[in-house]
C-alpha cells in the first residue's frame, strides 16, 4: 500500500502486543512463502489498544496466509499445517494457516459461489467481506512490518466496518460486523 500515516501507530500497537508479536516472530521463522498474519489478529489489537480491552480479546485465532502455487494438493498444504501445529505450539491463540494459492478450489463448495484464483497473498486481501479486515502484515528480517492494507488504514482506527463488494460476501460482512459491535460498541457498521 502506499505510505499511510497509520502504519508507524499500527507497528507500535503491534509491537507491545504480547499476543500478535510472538506470533508474528514465529510466522517469521516459519519460512514460509509470501506469507502474511492477516484479519482479525490485526484489527482486533488495533481496537483493543484503542479501547483499553486485554490483549487477545475478541480474537479467535491468528490467521497465517502463504502463497505457494508449486504444489496445489490438499497433502501439500496439510503437511504445512501440520509442521505449523509444532512450530507455533505454546502462543496464547490458535495459528490458522492456509495457502491462498489454493482457495479457489474449494471456496465454492464451502461458500456456494465461486472466488478468482488469488495470485499472491496481498492479492486475496482484496476480496475479503469487508475492506476494514484486509490487512495483513508481515515481519521483515530487520524487525520492520511490510503493511499491506489495500484499503488502507483509516477504517480500521475510526472503527469503522465497510463492505467490500468485490464478491457476493454480504453475510460474512453483516455477521462480523454484528459481532463486532456486540464486543466493541464503539464499532459502528456501513450495511451491505
Amino acid at each position: 500500500m502506499e505510505s499511510d500515516p497509520r502504519q508507524d501507530e499500527l507497528a507500535a500497537i503491534l509491537r507491545a502486543d504480547p499476543v500478535v508479536w510472538p506470533a508474528l516472530e514465529r510466522a517469521r521463522a516459519f519460512e514460509l512463502p509470501d506469507w502474511l498474519i492477516v484479519s482479525g489478529a490485526i484489527y482486533n489489537t488495533v481496537w483493543n489498544a484503542l479501547t483499553g480491552q486485554s490483549p487477545g480479546y475478541g480474537i479467535r485465532d491468528i490467521d497465517l496466509f502463504y502463497f505457494d502455487g508449486g504444489d496445489l494438493s490438499w497433502e501439500a498444504e496439510d503437511a504445512v499445517i501440520r509442521a505449523g501445529e509444532d512450530h507455533f505450539a505454546g502462543l496464547p491463540l490458535p495459528v490458522e494457516i492456509r495457502n491462498q494459492a489454493r482457495v479457489h478450489l474449494w471456496y465454492e463448495k464451502r461458500f456456494g459461489r465461486t472466488c478468482p484464483a488469488y495470485r499472491s497473498s496481498v492479492h486475496a486481501l482484496s476480496f475479503f467481506a469487508s475492506k476494514t479486515h484486509a490487512v495483513g502484515v508481515r515481519l521483515n528480517a530487520d524487525d520492520t512490518l511490510s503493511v499491506h492494507a489495500p484499503f488502507g488504514l483509516a477504517d480500521i482506527f475510526a472503527m469503522r466496518i465497510v463492505p467490500n463488494r468485490a464478491l457476493d460476501n454480504s453475510e460474512t460482512h453483516t455477521a462480523k460486523g454484528a459481532r463486532a459491535r456486540a464486543m466493541w460498541p464503539g464499532v459502528t457498521v456501513e450495511e451491505w
